[in-house]
Protein backbone atom coordinates (compact mmCIF):
# COMPACT_ATOMS: atom_id res chain seq x y z
CA UNK A 1 0.00 0.00 0.00
CA UNK A 2 0.79 3.58 -0.35
CA UNK A 3 0.34 5.42 2.50
CA UNK A 4 0.29 9.34 3.09
CA UNK A 5 1.57 10.27 6.42
CA UNK A 6 0.25 14.15 7.34
CA UNK A 7 2.44 15.65 10.42
CA UNK A 8 4.30 18.29 11.60
CA UNK A 9 8.10 19.83 10.99
CA UNK A 10 8.41 21.61 14.14
CA UNK A 11 11.68 20.55 15.57
CA UNK A 12 11.17 22.48 19.09
CA UNK A 13 8.01 20.31 20.06
CA UNK A 14 8.11 17.00 22.83
CA UNK A 15 10.70 14.80 21.11
CA UNK A 16 8.10 11.89 21.80
CA UNK A 17 5.90 12.90 18.82
CA UNK A 18 9.17 12.17 17.14
CA UNK A 19 9.81 9.39 18.27
CA UNK A 20 5.94 8.28 17.15
CA UNK A 21 6.75 9.39 14.02
CA UNK A 22 9.38 7.66 13.41
CA UNK A 23 8.47 4.82 14.98
CA UNK A 24 5.33 4.77 12.76
CA UNK A 25 7.85 4.58 9.45
CA UNK A 26 9.57 1.66 10.93
CA UNK A 27 6.88 0.07 10.53
CA UNK A 28 5.03 0.95 7.84
CA UNK A 29 8.32 -0.18 5.89
CA UNK A 30 8.78 -3.29 8.19
CA UNK A 31 4.75 -3.98 6.24
CA UNK A 32 6.24 -3.27 3.24
CA UNK A 33 4.33 -0.58 2.75
CA UNK A 34 5.32 2.66 0.24
CA UNK A 35 5.41 5.75 2.59
CA UNK A 36 3.90 9.24 1.00
CA UNK A 37 4.82 12.64 2.47
CA UNK A 38 5.45 16.36 2.26
CA UNK A 39 9.35 15.65 1.80
CA UNK A 40 10.76 17.66 4.52
CA UNK A 41 13.74 17.09 6.71
CA UNK A 42 12.75 18.36 9.68
CA UNK A 43 10.52 17.55 12.61
CA UNK A 44 8.33 14.22 12.52
CA UNK A 45 8.22 15.42 8.86
CA UNK A 46 11.72 13.69 8.55
CA UNK A 47 11.52 11.52 11.44
CA UNK A 48 8.91 9.87 9.72
CA UNK A 49 10.58 9.29 6.44
CA UNK A 50 14.40 8.52 8.56
CA UNK A 51 12.26 5.80 10.23
CA UNK A 52 11.01 4.27 7.12
CA UNK A 53 14.53 5.11 5.68
CA UNK A 54 15.70 2.92 8.46
CA UNK A 55 14.24 -0.12 7.60
CA UNK A 56 15.04 -0.04 4.00
CA UNK A 57 11.27 1.90 3.40
CA UNK A 58 9.97 3.06 0.21
CA UNK A 59 9.80 7.26 0.58
CA UNK A 60 7.98 9.78 -1.68
CA UNK A 61 8.31 13.25 -0.72
CA UNK A 62 6.25 15.47 -2.43
CA UNK A 63 7.06 18.97 -1.86
CA UNK A 64 6.37 22.50 -3.47
CA UNK A 65 9.25 24.43 -5.37
CA UNK A 66 9.17 27.71 -2.86
CA UNK A 67 10.21 24.67 0.07
CA UNK A 68 13.21 23.72 -1.95
CA UNK A 69 14.46 27.63 -2.03
CA UNK A 70 15.11 27.45 1.98
CA UNK A 71 16.05 23.46 1.67
CA UNK A 72 13.30 22.28 3.56
CA UNK A 73 13.36 19.22 1.78
CA UNK A 74 14.89 15.98 3.17
CA UNK A 75 18.68 15.17 1.71
CA UNK A 76 18.13 11.66 1.88
CA UNK A 77 15.30 10.46 -0.21
CA UNK A 78 15.56 8.74 -3.66
CA UNK A 79 12.12 9.76 -4.65
CA UNK A 80 11.95 13.83 -4.24
CA UNK A 81 9.03 15.19 -6.69
CA UNK A 82 9.11 19.29 -6.57
CA UNK A 83 5.50 20.62 -7.53
CA UNK A 84 4.63 24.45 -8.30
CA UNK A 85 2.39 24.76 -5.15
CA UNK A 86 0.42 23.55 -2.22
CA UNK A 87 -2.56 22.49 -3.66
CA UNK A 88 -0.77 20.27 -6.26
CA UNK A 89 1.20 18.67 -3.30
CA UNK A 90 -1.75 17.84 -1.40
CA UNK A 91 -3.69 16.63 -4.88
CA UNK A 92 -0.69 14.21 -5.37
CA UNK A 93 -0.67 12.93 -1.48
CA UNK A 94 -4.00 12.25 -1.27
CA UNK A 95 -4.51 11.01 -5.14
CA UNK A 96 -2.42 8.10 -4.78
CA UNK A 97 -3.12 7.10 -1.13
CA UNK A 98 -4.13 3.92 0.04
CA UNK A 99 -4.97 5.67 3.67
CA UNK A 100 -4.38 8.89 5.08
CA UNK A 101 -2.30 8.73 8.45
CA UNK A 102 -2.44 11.74 10.62
CA UNK A 103 0.15 12.84 13.18
CA UNK A 104 0.17 15.28 15.17
CA UNK A 105 0.70 18.68 13.66
CA UNK A 106 0.00 22.53 13.14
CA UNK A 107 -2.49 24.40 10.86
CA UNK A 108 -1.01 22.82 7.61
CA UNK A 109 -1.71 19.19 8.94
CA UNK A 110 -5.05 20.42 9.93
CA UNK A 111 -5.87 21.49 6.76
CA UNK A 112 -4.58 18.48 4.57
CA UNK A 113 -6.53 15.75 6.77
CA UNK A 114 -9.85 18.21 6.59
CA UNK A 115 -9.56 17.95 2.99
CA UNK A 116 -9.42 14.66 3.47
CA UNK A 117 -12.01 13.88 5.75
CA UNK A 118 -14.38 16.32 3.83
CA UNK A 119 -13.88 14.60 0.03
CA UNK A 120 -14.22 11.27 1.91
CA UNK A 121 -17.88 12.50 2.61
CA UNK A 122 -18.53 14.42 -0.38
CA UNK A 123 -17.33 10.06 -2.02
CA UNK A 124 -13.79 11.54 -4.05
CA UNK A 125 -11.97 9.51 -1.06
CA UNK A 126 -12.53 6.19 -0.18
CA UNK A 127 -9.77 4.81 1.69
CA UNK A 128 -9.26 5.04 5.64
CA UNK A 129 -8.32 8.15 7.84
CA UNK A 130 -6.53 7.20 11.24
CA UNK A 131 -5.22 9.63 13.30
CA UNK A 132 -2.26 9.10 16.02
CA UNK A 133 -3.00 10.38 18.96
CA UNK A 134 0.39 10.75 20.86
CA UNK A 135 0.20 12.07 23.85
CA UNK A 136 -3.70 12.52 23.85
CA UNK A 137 -2.64 15.40 21.21
CA UNK A 138 -6.16 14.68 19.26
CA UNK A 139 -8.71 13.95 22.02
CA UNK A 140 -9.82 17.62 22.12
CA UNK A 141 -10.70 17.22 18.09
CA UNK A 142 -12.58 14.05 18.66
CA UNK A 143 -14.78 15.66 20.98
CA UNK A 144 -14.99 18.82 18.90
CA UNK A 145 -15.90 16.33 15.95
CA UNK A 146 -18.42 14.46 18.13
CA UNK A 147 -19.73 18.09 19.12
CA UNK A 148 -20.21 18.59 15.35
CA UNK A 149 -22.71 15.84 15.22
CA UNK A 150 -25.00 16.43 18.02
CA UNK A 151 -25.16 19.53 16.48
CA UNK A 152 -26.38 17.62 13.27
CA UNK A 153 -23.41 19.63 11.04
CA UNK A 154 -22.69 16.30 10.28
CA UNK A 155 -24.80 13.31 10.15
CA UNK A 156 -23.93 9.94 12.46
CA UNK A 157 -23.00 7.90 10.23
CA UNK A 158 -19.89 10.70 9.14
CA UNK A 159 -18.08 9.34 12.40
CA UNK A 160 -16.66 6.44 10.56
CA UNK A 161 -14.82 8.69 8.39
CA UNK A 162 -12.09 8.47 10.82
CA UNK A 163 -10.50 6.37 13.37
CA UNK A 164 -7.94 6.92 15.81
CA UNK A 165 -5.23 4.89 17.83
CA UNK A 166 -2.79 5.90 20.83
CA UNK A 167 0.16 4.44 19.25
CA UNK A 168 2.36 3.87 16.09
CA UNK A 169 2.02 -0.13 16.08
CA UNK A 170 -1.49 0.51 15.85
CA UNK A 171 -1.84 1.78 12.49
CA UNK A 172 -2.18 -0.88 10.21
CA UNK A 173 -4.29 -3.06 11.81
CA UNK A 174 -6.51 -0.09 12.44
CA UNK A 175 -6.23 0.25 8.57
CA UNK A 176 -6.92 -3.03 7.88
CA UNK A 177 -9.65 -3.14 10.08
CA UNK A 178 -11.59 -0.40 8.67
CA UNK A 179 -14.57 -1.13 6.64
CA UNK A 180 -15.09 0.17 3.19
CA UNK A 181 -16.86 3.61 2.84
CA UNK A 182 -19.81 3.58 0.55
CA UNK A 183 -19.91 4.26 -2.74
CA UNK A 184 -23.02 6.02 -2.42
CA UNK A 185 -21.24 8.44 0.38
CA UNK A 186 -23.22 11.29 -2.04
CA UNK A 187 -26.55 10.16 -0.90
CA UNK A 188 -25.75 10.82 3.01
CA UNK A 189 -23.18 13.65 2.43
CA UNK A 190 -25.68 16.40 3.72
CA UNK A 191 -27.22 15.84 6.24
CA UNK A 192 -31.02 16.24 6.20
Amino acid sequence: MRICVYCSSSASCDPAYHRAAYELGQFLAEGGHTLVYGGGGVGSMGAVADGALSKGGDVIGIIPRFMTVVEWQHPGLASLEVVEDMRERKHLLLTNSDAVVTLPGGCGTFEEVFEAITMKRLGLYFNPIVFVNTLGFYTGLMQFLEHSIAEKMMGHAHAAMWSIVDRPDQVLAEIARTPAWPRDARSFAAVR
